[in-house]
């Protein structure tokens, strides 16, 4: 046993220090500090599959989708399409899906009059399949089919298997037409209306597939820190299979009142720890985005994190560790990785000027692209909010695209792109809004990336303030 002496000589000193030890006070606070360094390691582990749920809502609530319903974007996207750092260029196409009434069927056709690629990926938002030219079609299209966790018959020949580890998932897709005219417009949307899904026992009688159209409409998948991000963590938890390198972390999570069989009511005081973790994550994952790998000497575009999502074909998954961290960061500020990132498209980021100071809302910057831009389709400038790595909301303009008809041009090929809360009167064409007051960073995009930016012989300019 030990002494009064002895239990008060283990109390932390900052606790000591207030004045006389009450050891039930003593004991709460303890209890309090361990459930809040739990949250906040629950929330870092647990980024993508709630970032997975809060796209799927949005599909459900927003687009009034089902899943194996298609929802794609006629338009280009605004700010309205509130996902993690999406672009303004390409036709997006979402597609909800969930294998626990058996395997599913996904048609894509064939990669004909328009650019289309994209990736299938699981709860987690682990990329099962590239999907295109640079995936296992080829670009030629083919019959993907999604077999739930555990399912044990044998796939059909004429399909591509894709093995999920869990139920739920989605589809994202990129259609890009060959210019903006509005022929190679409608055959880009063409292609998406030739797409369909439905399960493999309906295979013989598909049904109607039906599509929902989210142009000019809200569709809200951002993460919200607040009372919502643990509901959908333990709701997730509730409905998914529990994967072996996830055990330790599902052993935490009971401290939390999350976990299988647990409905997840929170006292007040579990409810003010978790609303403090929350807090603290968060600034963790905005300070995450602004530290990466420097792309060229000397220069502020990067490639965020340590390239170990890369290195792993996004699984996170090394032979000595998960690693939560970068897995968390990256589905901070992004989703729907292919496989293989670089092939049919390269972006990069910045988050600080010239200076190195972080780009601010209320400032005016410009940035010089160079001429010959190594890119066989195109290529686009992006503006994100770092509270939320989506779109700025109301924002008349997010991105600036060489497709775009109206993009002045200087005598040496080289553009100038202008970033401000409001345009500068003789370069309107050429700007691109930031909200006075709030932290933003940039996506330079390479679609078609062609050699002179992979071996650098061509190198993009720092954000210069006016």
């Amino acid at each position: 046993m030990t002494t009064k002496r002895q239990r008060r000589q283990r109390v932390p000193h900052d606790i000591r220090a207030r004045g006389p030890v009450n050891e039930q006070r003593v004991v709460d606070e303890l209890i309090e500090r361990t459930l809040h360094r739990r949250a906040v390691e629950a929330a870092i582990w647990g980024m993508p599959i709630v970032s997975f749920d809060a796209m799927r809502q949005a599909c459900l609530r927003d687009a009034g989708a089902k899943y194996n319903d298609i929802v794609f974007w006629s338009s280009p996207a605004d700010w309205r399409l509130q996902i993690t750092t999406p672009n303004a260029s390409a036709h997006y196409v979402f597609i909800p899906i969930n294998t626990k009434s058996g395997p599913l069927v996904i048609d894509i056709p064939a990669a004909t009059g328009a650019g289309l690629f994209g990736s299938i990926n699981d709860a987690w938002q682990t990329p099962l399949a590239d999907i295109g030219p640079q995936g296992i079609d080829a670009g030629q299209g083919g019959r993907y089919l999604l077999v739930p966790p555990d399912h044990a018959d044998d796939v059909p020949e004429e399909f591509i298997p894709v093995h999920m580890k869990t139920f739920g998932g989605y589809c994202a897709l990129r259609v890009i037409p060959e210019s903006s005219s509005e022929a190679d417009t409608t055959a880009a949307l063409d292609l998406v209306q030739c797409m369909s899904v439905h399960l493999l026992a309906q295979a013989a009688d598909p049904p109607q597939q039906h599509f929902v159209d989210m142009s000019g409409r809200l569709f809200d998948g951002i993460v919200r820190f607040d009372a919502t991000f643990f509901e959908s963590l333990a709701r997730m938890v509730a409905e998914e299979p529990v994967q072996p390198r996830d055990l330790a972390a599902m052993g935490q999570l009971h401290s939390l009142g999350i976990g299988k069989g647990k409905l997840f009511h929170p006292d007040v005081l579990t409810r003010k720890v978790l609303d403090g973790a929350l807090v603290e994550a968060h600034e963790m994952f905005k300070h995450a985005v602004t530290v990466g790998t420097p792309y060229w000497p000397g220069i502020q575009w990067m490639t965020p994190g340590e390239g170990i999502g890369l290195r792993t074909e996004f699984t996170f998954e090394t032979e000595s560790a998960l690693e939560v961290d970068e897995r968390a960061m990256t589905f901070f500020f992004a989703c729907a990785p292919p496989k293989r990132l670089g092939a049919a498209s390269m972006y990069l980021w910045a988050t600080h000027d010239e200076r190195a100071e972080p780009l601010d809302g209320s400032n005016t910057y410009c940035l010089r692209v160079p001429a010959n831009v190594p890119a066989s389709q195109f290529w686009a400038v992006t503006v994100y909010d770092l509270d939320t790595a989506g779109f700025i909301r109301e924002s008349p303009r997010v991105e600036l695209n060489s497709f775009d008809e109206d993009l002045a041009v200087n005598a040496d090929g080289s553009v100038d792109v202008f970033f401000s809360p409001s345009a500068l009167e003789a370069r309107q064409s050429n700007w691109v809004y930031t909200a006075p007051g709030r932290r933003w960073f940039a996506a330079f995009r390479f679609y078609g990336p062609l050699l002179p930016l992979t071996e650098k012989t061509w190198m993009l300019g720092d954000f210069q303030i006016v």
